[in-house]
């Protein structure tokens, strides 16, 4: 009798875990979907509430949302078709759009496609927004695969973006390592290098990857590895971390660049990048759960910490710089990791927090109970990671679409990676 009890209670929890996950998902892809460009069709920076609508699209974001649209499609959400006639508007607009040796800028007009810079020199191309741009194409493509049309338009158009990026040119002109920022007008003054551990080891994937400019491996081992924060293996809370600065850094680091790449399995001569980021996220839980600047409201079911939203604006928030500011993305995002801690953050989300966290995108950006502050912003970065990361919890759709890309298993095995998918 026990038993059978047991199971229809575990059987009932489970279907209860699976509708809120639902709820969850189908709400926050309403940023991209209903609340995309009406133009371009591309994510919004960000929505603030009752704020009028503007131009600004975000580059980085709008691959985060394809990559959301195709979760809600294979979930019913949304049609195939509607699905495809949104992709595909997106994909002309950007073929269109002014890019930087076939690199995109951060922010583009929605309108137009003009560049709207994101900083007084930063008017040219960004990397790095880029690559999680086209990790997010790839994945369109590999799931519109039929042989019709519109189908075949859309592979085209993402086959000619994705092949124009000058991955080789970032490199300014055979330095070791990709450079983040060039523009027509001020060149290489921005002068940013992505050296690791951080969020932006897909611009190296795939510029590993890619059928026209690859760089060369060197540029791999000897740029981003080489990096001051790349390699730890201190513990922190007495859990051990392979990679990345103090306490890891914001939890950014274990969403953006692994919505595609799948970290099950995934290994080089650095890290096992599972193992990575699990203790990336439990090490950030531990700090929350210790609380030590006793903030209030920190706690197992209350934790997440990532760069986001403060009540003085944008900050890196992580646990060396924790200002107790909750970004609910943060450990939502990070359901494939810790399932049973995300929930419990989830439950908690949904239950006191509810009305002053949630609305018709989702979750909003962030919050502090110790300054009674609550974001009244939906930011592109943070609503893609949540859709993305429990879709891949739930099915691995996303990791199995992006590790299908035969230039991407091409790219890892240059660069000295294994995992199941390249067996």
């Amino acid at each position: 009798m026990t038993t059978s009890a047991g199971s229809s209670h575990h059987s009932r929890h489970e279907r209860d875990s699976s509708r809120i996950l639902d709820v969850v998902q189908r709400q926050t892809l309403r940023f991209f979907w209903e609340f995309g460009h009406p133009v371009s069709g591309l994510a919004r920076e960000r929505i603030t509430i009752g704020q009028p609508l503007d131009d600004c699209v975000a580059i980085g974001a709008s691959g985060m949302g394809v990559m959301a649209i195709i979760a809600g499609a294979e979930r019913g959400w949304i049609s195939r078709d509607d699905a495809l006639k949104r992709l595909l508007t997106m994909v002309r607009f950007l073929e269109r759009a002014p890019s930087y040796h076939g690199v995109f800028p951060h922010w583009m007009d929605g309108r137009t496609g003009a560049t709207m810079p994101f900083s007084r020199k930063d008017d040219g191309g960004d990397l790095v927004e880029t690559a999680f741009l086209l990790q997010g194409l790839l994945c369109v493509r590999q799931y519109f695969q039929r042989e019709e049309p519109d189908e075949r338009e859309l592979r085209g158009l993402i086959n000619r973006i994705w092949g124009d990026v000058e991955w080789d040119w970032y490199t300014r002109g055979g330095i070791k390592m990709l450079y983040w920022h060039w523009s027509p007008n001020h060149d290489w003054s921005m002068d940013y290098e992505i050296r690791g551990w951080n969020e932006c080891l897909m611009a190296y994937i795939l510029a590993a990857s890619s059928p026209q400019h690859a760089i060369d491996p060197k540029v791999y081992h000897g740029g981003w590895a080489q990096g001051r924060d790349f390699r730890n293996g201190r513990t922190y809370y007495d859990i051990e971390l392979p990679l990345g600065p103090d306490y890891g850094g914001g939890l950014c680091f274990t969403h953006y660049s692994f919505l595609g790449l799948d970290p099950r399995g995934l290994k080089d001569r650095y890290a096992d990048y599972w193992r990575q980021n699990v203790h990336h996220v439990l090490i950030n839980r531990e700090h929350c759960i210790r609380n030590p600047h006793n903030f209030k409201g920190y706690g197992p079911d209350c934790w997440g910490l990532t760069s986001d939203d403060t009540d003085e604006g944008y900050r890196p928030l992580h646990p060396a710089n924790d200002l107790g500011f909750i970004a609910p993305d943060a450990a939502l995002a990070s359901f494939p990791y810790a399932p049973e801690a995300a929930m419990l953050a989830l439950r908690h989300f949904c239950g006191p927090l509810r009305d002053r966290i949630w609305g018709e995108c989702g979750f909003t950006s962030a919050f502090s109970e110790t300054k009674d502050w609550y974001s009244r912003d939906y930011i592109g970065v943070d609503e893609g990671p949540i859709v993305v990361m429990i879709e891949n919890y739930r099915s691995g759709l996303l990791w199995r679409l992006f590790m299908s890309c035969p230039e991407v298993r091409s790219g890892l095995a240059r660069l000295g990676f294994e995992s199941p998918h390249m067996a």
